[in-house]
């Protein structure tokens, strides 16, 4: 055995620790959405970003600051409303009093950001995250300024009021990792929630690993051996959803407008190969990746009018590609 599988399995079992410690830690301040919990640590992991559905009062926002506290991770919220300007989240550029130009950091130089309702504003401040989202970067008066290391863009959505919202176009779409849609809870977990939130103490999260961790933590992932038939079967999913894929089923064919795109078959893969890693693997199997399938080809897939008179779900469509 070599020193560097050595160390690897030994890392791996520091991460399947630490995924248990932040669990936990999470689950005594956000009660009863372990599985929405469990995909936004899968992509941090991943390096990837995440945008949450959900209805008002789901604790969208008391997870996103949670999760950075967890982290020991600089954390800024940007409420999106439609008068929000490109420099409103990138920065700008200020004469001050020697008048030279001086760069003023915009909320988006943080280790998380949440971008409460994404939709609410227009298509050109979207675009401003969209850059920073895929080059870890955002460029103000022909200078680029590299964003802290390590970088995630946790978005918040409302799926009920659409009057005065910008839908997100899908290159935008594409660039979250995961799509997770976040539902009411049971109702013994709701009771839970309303008894700890209306007590005299709060509950309160520890710190659990910090950014340097998460890093080392993200490398290790990559570096998870996948059998090719795996990766072929990631590949073949993909291409299932596609009508003029060579794999489409007639459901595909009959109900969807376009498919999903290679980046979908990259996230399957790394979304495996992390899930493997939770739950004591040291590679990931064919089920690895049929459990991150639903959050992340969701929001690729396109369908068209027919689907949408017939009320033929997206959760049916990828279900049946699987």
């Amino acid at each position: 055995m070599s020193n560097d599988f050595k160390n690897d399995v030994e890392a791996a079992e520091g991460l399947r620790s630490s995924y248990k410690q932040m669990m936990a830690e999470i689950g005594k301040v956000v009660i009863g959405q372990d599985s929405v919990v469990n995909d936004v640590i899968t992509c941090i992991f991943c390096g990837g970003h995440v945008l949450l559905v959900g209805v008002p009062g789901l604790a969208k926002t008391l997870l996103v600051k949670t999760v950075a506290d967890v982290l020991d991770l600089s954390f800024n919220r940007i409420q999106f409303t439609p008068d929000l300007m490109p420099s409103d989240i990138t920065g700008s550029e200020i004469l001050d009093e020697n008048r030279h130009f001086k760069f003023l950091r915009g909320p988006v130089f943080a280790n998380i950001v949440l971008a409460d309702e994404i939709n609410r504003t227009p298509p050109k401040t979207q675009a401003a995250l969209l850059e920073a989202m895929q080059e870890r970067s955002v460029t103000v008066g022909g200078n680029n300024h590299k964003l802290p290391e390590p970088f995630f863009v946790l978005a918040t959505q409302n799926p009920i009021e659409q009057e005065g919202t910008y839908p997100l176009p899908e290159a935008q779409l594409d660039r979250f990792m995961f799509n997770i849609v976040i539902d009411y809870p049971s109702f013994a977990d709701e009771v839970n929630v309303v008894k700890s939130t209306t007590g005299g103490s709060q509950a309160q999260a520890n710190k659990i690993l910090t950014s340097q961790q998460i890093m080392s933590f993200q490398q290790l992932v990559r570096r998870v051996p996948i059998a090719d038939n795996v990766v072929e079967y990631a590949v073949k999913l993909v291409n299932k959803t596609r009508p003029q894929g060579e794999h489409a089923s007639d459901d595909v064919k009959k109900y969807l407008e376009y498919g999903a795109g290679p980046r979908a078959g990259q996230f399957l893969v790394l979304g495996a190969k992390c899930h493997a890693l939770f739950n004591g693997k040291l590679s990931p199997d064919i089920e690895d990746v049929k459990a991150v399938a639903f959050p992340i080809l969701r929001h690729r897939i396109v369908r068209n009018y027919k689907a949408e008179a017939e009320g033929v779900s997206v959760e049916r469509l990828v279900k049946g590609v699987m």
